[in-house]
């Protein structure tokens, strides 16, 4: 029993031998032919011609915004606060050197004006044109008359909505008119994205385009803050060309350069007058990141 069990034993173990040797002489077949500059050569060009281009065009927008000018006006509550700091401040700060010099003066008035008042104390400035705090005084007052203070809200200004000068207490974000299809439809600056440049430069390129603007631009980053989706209609829409996905990019103004002319195609607008102008699906998406500074 034990010789016909060790025959089928080592025929078994021939067998596997056999197979593991075909298996491994086929293995090294293939990485002898796939390894070859031919034939990676050919798969990379079968990769490259057999990619499907997306059906999505890419648009770059840039979300400019102009900062607040001036402070805002100041609530009852914040009223309060500041009148409290102020007099927290005023007792335990130090006299000023005009109010020292307000108590010397005080005190040499009060000397000449006693019974025991000797002239030969103030011989030494007798020689010195004698200026007084309170004469100092005077002349800031009138000054303080003749200053004309610029007003906080200007009715011509800001009804204008092309001017950046506008509502100066507020944020402003702007608009332009742009193309879309057969209609025009005031979005924020946006362009189509060209192969060779990242997304930012084609938000860059957009402010740049606008035609009778000069607007001088600081990014907030190369990462878009938002992206907005829109399918084409499907009397236009095709297998390759579905739709167009939109990224904006956030900025901040720092020079907006000469005045543009009254007809320009863009307007500045605060974050509650957005509404008016942009489509809800679209205004849904711009609202998440424009803040009301």
């Amino acid at each position: 029993m034990a010789s016909p069990c060790r025959k089928m034993a080592s025929r078994s173990l021939i067998q596997f031998m056999a197979c593991f040797g075909r298996t491994a002489a086929g293995n090294s077949v293939f990485r002898q032919f796939s390894g070859s500059p031919v034939c990676r050569a050919t798969l990379q060009t079968n990769m490259l011609t057999e990619r499907p281009s997306s059906p999505w065009s890419l648009t770059a927008a840039v979300c400019l915004q102009r900062l607040p000018v001036i402070s805002a006006d100041s609530s009852p509550i914040e009223q309060q606060v500041t009148t409290m700091m102020q007099q927290m401040e005023l007792e335990k700060s130090l006299l000023a050197d005009h109010e020292l010099r307000l108590l010397e003066d005080a005190e040499r008035m009060s000397r000449k004006q006693a019974a025991d008042y000797d002239s030969d104390e103030e011989d030494d400035h007798r020689h010195q044109e004698t200026v007084l705090a309170q004469d100092l005084e005077d002349s800031w007052e009138q000054k303080l008359k003749s200053f004309q203070p610029a007003p906080r809200v200007r009715g011509d200004v800001d009804k204008d909505l092309t001017s950046v000068e506008r509502c100066l207490a507020d944020s402003l974000v702007l608009l332009s008119k742009q193309q879309v299809g057969g209609s025009e439809m005031w979005l924020l600056p946006q362009t189509q994205w060209q192969e060779g440049e990242t997304l930012r430069q084609t938000a860059e390129r957009a402010l740049a385009s606008l035609p009778g603007a000069s607007f001088k631009a600081t990014f907030l980053g190369n990462a878009p803050c938002g992206v907005y989706k829109y399918k084409l209609p499907k009397a236009v829409r095709t297998e390759g060309s579905i739709g167009t996905k939109v990224f904006f990019f956030k900025a901040v103004l720092s020079d907006s350069g000469p005045s543009a002319a009254p007809n320009a195609p863009f307007l500045w607008v605060k974050k509650s007058e957005l509404q008016r102008y942009l489509k809800p699906a679209y205004m849904m998406k711009v609202d998440r990141f424009i803040l009301s500074l």
